[in-house]
């Protein structure tokens, strides 16, 4: 599997706007298996389950809440190109946005 870190990085989607970009993945995103489904939620929980961990211990130790805001701002960047890799493959070979 391709890792594509942006929207343009997909070959069908090169020639889009923005919006265009992100219309067309939603519908792939839809179009996504239970197993694919499965798999891109249990990379959330394994993102913003140690956030709320370390919200817990910010009690104890106040740089605790300090690594919770890395780990959320780590979020897009971890979890956006694992999104659009497994989306890519359900876009289209010519997307157009007419279609429904």
């Amino acid at each position: 599997m391709k890792f594509y870190f942006s929207t343009r990085q997909i070959p069908q989607l090169k020639h889009l706007t923005m919006s265009q970009r992100i219309q067309i993945l939603r519908k792939a995103e839809g179009k996504l298996t239970a197993p694919e489904k499965l798999l891109l939620n249990i990379c959330k929980l394994l993102i913003l389950v140690p956030v709320f961990v370390l919200i817990l211990r910010a009690g104890q130790d106040w740089y605790a809440l300090l690594w919770a805001a890395l780990v959320i701002l780590a979020y897009p960047f971890v979890l956006k190109p694992f999104q659009y890799s497994l989306s890519a493959k359900y876009v289209p070979e010519n997307p157009e946005l007419g279609d429904d």
